[in-house]
């Protein structure tokens, strides 16, 4: 009961086999999430903070409280404003209870919003909360954010191809949309693919309002079967509630350093 709320437009438990857009800032979740930082919040500044977890009820949720999903007790799914910057990161506890820290570094100023992602042991039931962290600095101009944004289902990062396919477009809002992604060595040769969290890639799915996410898993779960050495291919599914422009960002572990790529794309009604 700690991890319920009574009531309409609350955050419901989640299957994490099948997961789909949730809009989390829209509805009420049972946990309660803070943040505190030891500076003030600049871009291009390593930031150190220390954030809480508590219950409506009130108690501080402790590492075990929570299951280990995809090697970790608690993601962070970290965007700017523009979603230009994205970023996944790992909290730690600390000897307090409720207490876990972590850092990162904001590429720009704004407000940051911060969606966690965990799943208690009490419910082996996926569940979510979110907080917004302001941060100092300059934002991007209007021609730079318009380039980085325009629709495109390719884009090249670090000397390798990155292709997200859908099986058919446009992408429709309250259908099953079935995407293949893909990696391909620019100059040929094979392709580094390691596993991520327990997989071979992970997409997470954001609205422009930032309003929700949606974290997707691979079809392919057993790690024994590695993808093609040259041009790995891995299935996903989504479905999107609301036409509007989207964006997925692709998170892949190349020869041990981690790259992440975005992909965005429009939905229709």
């Amino acid at each position: 009961m700690d991890f319920r709320l009574s009531g309409k437009n609350s955050v419901e438990f989640c299957d994490p086999a099948n997961p789909q857009f949730i809009p989390v800032v829209a509805v009420r979740s049972p946990v309660k999430l803070t943040l505190k930082t030891v500076a003030t919040p600049r871009s291009g500044q390593e930031l150190r903070i220390t954030l809480t977890l508590f219950t409506a009820a009130g108690k501080p949720i402790a590492p075990e409280d929570l299951l280990v999903m995809h090697a970790k007790k608690l993601h962070l799914l970290i965007a700017d404003p523009t979603l230009n910057d994205y970023q996944h990161v790992h909290p730690e506890p600390t000897r307090r209870a409720g207490e876990w820290s972590f850092s990162f570094t904001p590429q720009h100023g704004g407000t940051y919003r911060i969606f966690a992602d965990f799943t208690p042991a009490a419910t082996a039931r996926s569940l979510y909360a979110n907080t917004d962290l302001v941060v100092a600095g300059a934002t991007p101009g209007t021609e730079e954010l318009a380039a980085a944004s325009a629709p495109s289902w390719s884009a090249e990062r670090s000397g390798y191809r990155f292709t997200l396919e859908p099986a058919s477009l446009p992408v429709r809002a309250r259908q099953v949309a079935d995407l293949k992604f893909s990696v391909k060595k620019i100059d040929g040769g094979v392709v580094p693919l390691e596993p991520v969290m327990e997989a071979y890639a992970h997409l997470v799915a954001f609205d422009a309002k930032r309003s929700g996410f949606a974290h997707l898993h691979p079809m392919e779960t057993d790690l024994s079967r590695r993808p093609d050495a040259t041009q790995p291919k891995l299935a996903f599914k989504i479905t999107i509630p609301e036409a509007g422009r989207y964006v997925i960002w692709a998170q892949v572990n190349l020869a041990g350093s981690e790259v992440f790529v975005p992909f965005w794309f429009d939905v229709v009604p």
